[in-house]
């Protein structure tokens, strides 16, 4: 048995992960999905982290997910709690002292959003999220999840400096969404082999794959899991 903690991306709550969360328990898993804290404008990335570890203690055998920018608080999380996974889905990718703000230019998503737009008829990076977001996701399910929404992360952990000096000594996965038309796929996997210099694993499915594939999602999760797991024995 593993511990799965999965954080969720802006604006997101962790609902976001519940038919995730109830395949890997339903393997006989443990799974948190807190919800990050929202509505202080004065919190950032570390004090997310905190509120997370104060919320879940020690836990073993663990797994963090970080979806798309939740990749900015996984990784904080990683480091504190001596994971043997990190796993990120779409995520944001930062380097150590660059801001969310500042992520946007300096991976140059904004030019392939663009490019891939170009591509498939302005589909990708489209202002309506039924097109961008929860194209694969039923109707229902996308309107839950959207009704959801709230303010997260704060305007001042935008514009701070990612706290980490370096990325945690953590074995690290990256799943990239092949439909994703919020970030390009074709982007993401080279930005995870630039920064992380790890190749992408593949899932099919949109950037919310969480709601659309979980199943899928799960099974490549308790795989990571499985693979660390017989690394130490």
């Amino acid at each position: 048995m593993s511990a799965f903690l999965l954080i969720h991306g802006a604006g997101d709550v962790g609902w976001s992960w519940h038919l995730v969360g109830a395949e890997l328990r339903a393997r006989g898993h443990e799974v948190f999905a807190p919800d990050l804290p929202g509505g202080d404008e004065t919190q950032g990335f570390a004090d997310y982290a905190d509120a997370v570890v104060t919320e879940v203690g020690e836990l073993h055998d663990l797994v963090v997910v970080g979806h798309s920018m939740g990749a900015f608080t996984a990784p904080i999380l990683a480091e504190r709690l001596s994971a043997d996974v990190l796993v990120l889905l779409a995520g944001m990718i930062p380097s150590p002292g660059e801001s969310p703000d500042e992520w946007w230019t300096r991976t140059g998503c904004g030019d392939a959003v663009a490019a891939a737009a170009e591509r498939d008829g302005g589909l990708t990076g489209n202002e309506d999220p039924f097109v961008s977001f929860y194209h694969d996701v039923p109707r229902e399910l996308a309107e839950e999840a959207m009704s959801k929404e709230r303010a997260h992360p704060s305007s001042a952990a935008m514009a701070a400096p990612w706290p980490l000096a370096e990325w945690p000594r953590v074995s690290t996965k990256y799943i990239v969404c092949t439909e994703d038309r919020f970030f390009p796929p074709e982007f993401l996997r080279a930005l995870a082999l630039e920064r992380l210099g790890v190749v992408a694993d593949d899932i099919t499915g949109s950037h919310c794959v969480p709601l659309s594939r979980p199943v899928e999602l799960a099974v490549m999760l308790e795989g990571y899991a499985a693979e660390a797991r017989s690394g130490r024995e």
